[in-house]
C-alpha cells in the first residue's frame, strides 16, 4: 500500500480521506503547523510553515503520493479585505512550497491530487451563451472565488514540470454531518423550520463526503486521470428542494416553510451571501466517463443515509 502526505489534513474533507484511506490499508503523513504524537501506526505528524516556507522534508520524500487541501476556510469569516488576502494567500504560498520541495527533496511522488471548487465558475447566469451547465474547460468567474480559484489551481501548476501527474478538483458543495454547510441546513430544521434561502431557486451543485473522498482515492489508483475535474453528484438541486426534502426527511410533516429574505442575509454574512444566493449548475460528466461511479447520485439517498447517520 502507499503512503498518502495530506495537506488540511485536520479538515473536513482531510479528517474523512484519512479514515478513508486508512480503512483501505494505505499510510497517511499529515502536514502540521505544531509537531503532533501519531495517533497510530497508520497516521504521523510532519510539520510544515508555510508562511517561513519550510517543511519536513522526511515527509516528502517518504509520499507516493500528495493530496493538497491546505486553505483558510472561505465560509469561516465574514469577508473582509484582509481576510480575503489570507484564503488566497493561505492557497498559493502552500502550493509554492510543496512545489519547492518537490523540485529540491529527491522524491517518488507520483501524483499530487489538488483541491479546488466550483467557485470557479460564477453564477448560471455567467454560463457561455447555449451551455446549460458548467464545465472544465470554461473560463474562471472574475469575481473573488472565481479568481481564488484560478490563482489556486496555476499555484500548483507546476509540479506537472517535475514529470509528476496532477489532478483538479473543482469541489461542490460537500454534504457532511461533521462540518460544512450541511450542520447549517439541519440547524433551523431542528427547531421546525425550514429556511430557504433567498428565491430557493438558486442550484446547489453538491456532492456526499464519501463520494468526494472516494473520488480523491480514485484519482490516486488511476493513472490515466490527470487535468481538472469537477467534483459534483450528477443531479444537481434547488436550494428550496433540498431544504423541504430534509425537514420531510428530519421533521416529517412538523415544520414551517419560510424564506430567509435576500436583505438579511447580506446583513448577516456580508459580501459572502453571493455565494449562498448563488446558482452554479455544474456537469459531472468529466469524472464518470472515467469509469467513477457514485453512491449518491440523487439528493434523496444521499439525505436519507446522512440523517440516518446523524
Amino acid at each position: 500500500m502507499s503512503t498518502i502526505l495530506i495537506t488540511g489534513g485536520s479538515g473536513l474533507l482531510g479528517s474523512a480521506l484519512t479514515k478513508m484511506l486508512i480503512a483501505e490499508g494505505h499510510k497517511v503523513i499529515i502536514l502540521t503547523r505544531s509537531e503532533k504524537p501519531a495517533d497510530n501506526s497508520s497516521v504521523r505528524y510532519a510539520t510544515w510553515d508555510v508562511k517561513a516556507q519550510t517543511i519536513d522534508e522526511t515527509a516528502i520524500s517518504s509520499a507516493d503520493y500528495i493530496i493538497h487541501l491546505a486553505g483558510a476556510g472561505v465560509a469561516d469569516k465574514r469577508w473582509t479585505d484582509d481576510r480575503k488576502k489570507e484564503i488566497i494567500q493561505s492557497r498559493t504560498e502552500s502550493s509554492a512550497l510543496l512545489v519547492k520541495a518537490l523540485q529540491k527533496v529527491p522524491n517518488k511522488v507520483k501524483a499530487v491530487i489538488s483541491a479546488s471548487a466550483i467557485g470557479f465558475y460564477g453564477d448560471d447566469e455567467k454560463r457561455p451563451p447555449k451551455k446549460k451547465v458548467f464545465t472544465e474547460e470554461m473560463r474562471a468567474d472574475k469575481e473573488f472565488l472565481g479568481e481564488t480559484c484560478r490563482l489556486w489551481e496555476e499555484s500548483i501548476d507546476p509540479v506537472q514540470k517535475a514529470g509528476i501527474r496532477l489532478v483538479k478538483f473543482r469541489i461542490g458543495i460537500v454534504l457532511s454531518n461533521d462540518g460544512g454547510a450541511f450542520p447549517e441546513f439541519k440547524k433551523p430544521v431542528k427547531f421546525g423550520i425550514a429556511g430557504v434561502l433567498g428565491s430557493g431557486k438558486q442550484v446547489v451543485s453538491w456532492i456526499h463526503i464519501d463520494d468526494l473522498c472516494r473520488m480523491f482515492i480514485y484519482a490516486i489508483d488511476h493513472e490515466d486521470m490527470q487535468g481538472v475535474y469537477n467534483a459534483v453528484a450528477p443531479k444537481p438541486v434547488r436550494n428550496k428542494e433540498l431544504t423541504l426534502l430534509l425537514a420531510e426527511k428530519i421533521k416529517g410533516r412538523f415544520f414551517v416553510h419560510m424564506h430567509v429574505p435576500v436583505f438579511v442575509l447580506k446583513a448577516m454574512l456580508g459580501q459572502m451571501s453571493v455565494e449562498v444566493l448563488k446558482s452554479a449548475t455544474v456537469s459531472c460528466d468529466k469524472i464518470k466517463a472515467t469509469g467513477f461511479t457514485f453512491l449518491y447520485p440523487a439528493i434523496e439517498p444521499a439525505l436519507d443515509n446522512l440523517v440516518k447517520a446523524g
